[in-house]
C-alpha cells in the first residue's frame, strides 16, 4: 500500500511540472487581421450612422468600393502618406472611374491611421473603435458617416511598418438617370463635406448640370 501511495505523490508532482505556465504567445501578424479589421469598422460605422440621423439609408457593403478603398489603403501604407491624392495623383474617385467610365453620383471618404506596438499587436475591436472615434471628432469626417443619401460603402485596411491604414467609402447615384452616350465626359468636383455637395446653388440658379463624379473629400487630419 505504501509503495502505491508513493507512486501517485510521484505521479501528482510530475503533472504539476508538466503544467507549469509558459511564456506568453506573440500577438498574431496584424496582416493576417486586416480583413476582421474591415469588417469591425464597417459594423461600427453602420450604428453611428444611424445615431447620427436616424433617417439615413442603409449601407451596402459594395465589391467595387471595396476594391477601391483596399487598393487606397495598400497605396498609402506601401508609400507612408495619409491623403486624398496618391504622390502619383490617384485618387479613389480616378480609380472609380477607371473602373466604371458611366460611374456618376457622390463619393465620400475618410482616410485614417493608427500606429502600434511589436508588443501589444491589433486588437481589432479597439483599433476599429478608434479610428471611429476619430473620425467622430472632424466634422467633415461625421458628416460623411450620417449623410442620408448614402447607400453603399467600402472598407480597406493595409499594414507597414508600425502604421495601420484605412480608408472608408460611401456613394450615392443622387437618384440620377443612366447617362446617355451623348453626354460629356467624366468630371470630378469636390466638395468640403457631403452636405456641402447636396447644398443647392445660390439664386439665381445657373441651368441643371448632370453631376457626375462629384466627391466629397473631408481633410484626413
Amino acid at each position: 500500500m505504501m509503495k502505491h501511495l508513493v507512486s501517485m505523490v510521484c505521479l501528482l508532482a510530475l503533472a504539476a511540472c508538466a503544467t507549469a505556465p509558459s511564456k506568453p504567445l506573440p500577438p498574431p501578424d496584424p496582416r493576417t487581421l486586416m480583413g476582421a479589421l474591415e469588417t469591425r469598422i464597417a459594423i461600427l460605422v453602420e450604428e453611428q450612422r444611424y445615431r447620427l440621423n436616424d433617417k439615413a439609408r442603409p449601407l451596402a457593403i459594395d465589391p467595387e468600393l471595396s476594391r477601391i478603398a483596399r487598393a487606397r489603403a495598400a497605396d498609402m501604407a506601401a508609400k507612408n502618406y495619409l491623403a486624398h491624392a496618391a504622390p502619383d495623383g490617384a485618387t479613389s474617385a480616378s480609380l472609380l472611374m477607371a473602373q466604371d467610365a458611366k460611374w456618376q453620383g457622390l463619393l465620400g471618404e475618410n482616410l485614417a491611421a493608427q500606429h502600434y506596438t511589436k508588443l501589444g499587436g491589433v486588437v481589432v475591436n479597439e483599433f476599429a473603435q478608434r479610428f471611429l472615434d476619430e473620425w467622430m471628432k472632424s466634422p467633415p469626417h461625421r458628416d460623411n458617416m450620417g449623410f442620408i443619401n448614402y447607400d453603399h460603402a467600402g472598407v480597406g485596411a493595409a499594414v507597414n511598418g508600425d502604421t495601420v491604414y484605412v480608408a472608408l467609402l460611401f456613394s450615392t447615384d443622387l437618384g440620377l438617370p443612366p447617362p446617355k452616350p451623348e453626354d460629356p465626359a467624366s468630371t470630378v468636383t469636390s466638395f468640403e463635406s457631403a452636405t456641402a455637395a447636396s447644398t443647392p446653388p445660390p439664386l439665381p440658379a445657373a441651368p441643371p448640370l448632370r453631376l457626375r463624379g462629384t466627391v466629397g473629400l473631408p481633410d484626413p487630419h
